[in-house]
């Protein structure tokens, strides 16, 4: 493959990229200004100076324009299971990932600020497209799990491990969209979910402590 391919390439994709950040930029603008159900697709396209077909090339369904973490959402546990260290479990790999997140006060688990929680809050749309991320993201968990322990297809563990995990995920999540709504600082909120993540964890200690360990 020579340079001069590499490169238009590259630009394409730079390009693409620019403008799927410029597309859901202009959209969260307009979300936080008017709320997510009052705006239409026609004027986030409009805003973003795209036609409407390209906002929904890059975004099929409207809600993944204000959810545009949707799909790091959904591969978080996941990729945390693939990517763990020799002779961790997925449970310590998950404790241990989102232990790191919550002190970076990571958007992906909650740390959104109060104006966009209320705006996932106050929109039905919203807060069903984030109830089927969670969704997902168990099952892909569930998928990776089985892989990763060599489960036979009809074996149930991986799906009860990765409901228990992801259940704990979904709590810590609505804990911290809760505090957020409350009105308490990012920093108050990571200080609490320091210890609300080890009651968790310790919990699942006895049933998954040794549980898929690389």
């Amino acid at each position: 493959m020579t340079t001069e391919t590499v490169e238009p390439q590259g630009l394409r994709a730079k390009k693409k990229q620019q403008t799927r950040e410029n597309i859901s930029h202009q959209a969260t603008l307009l979300f936080l200004e008017r709320g997510f159900d009052k705006v239409t697709i026609a004027e986030v396209a409009a805003a973003a100076q795209v036609a409407k077909m390209t906002v929904t090339n890059y975004f099929p369904r409207k809600e993944d324009l204000a959810l545009d973490l949707g799909e790091v959402f959904v591969d978080q546990l996941a990729r945390t299971v693939r990517e763990r260290e020799p002779g961790e479990s997925a449970m310590g790999a998950l404790r241990r990932a989102y232990s790191a997140a919550a002190a970076a006060q990571d958007p992906v688990v909650g740390f959104s600020g109060p104006v966009f929680a209320e705006m996932i809050t106050a929109s039905p749309a919203l807060v069903a497209r984030l109830r089927e991320f969670h969704e997902e993201r168990e099952a892909a968990l569930a998928r990776t799990l089985a892989e990763e322990t060599g489960a036979a297809q009809d074996d149930i563990a991986p799906r009860i491990a990765a409901a228990q995990l992801g259940g704990v995920h979904r709590v810590l999540f609505d804990e911290t969209m809760r505090r957020t709504l409350a009105g308490q600082s990012n920093d108050e909120i990571a200080a609490a979910l320091a210890g609300y993540i080890a009651t968790a964890f310790d919990a699942l200690e006895p049933s998954l402590g040794s549980y898929a360990v690389h």
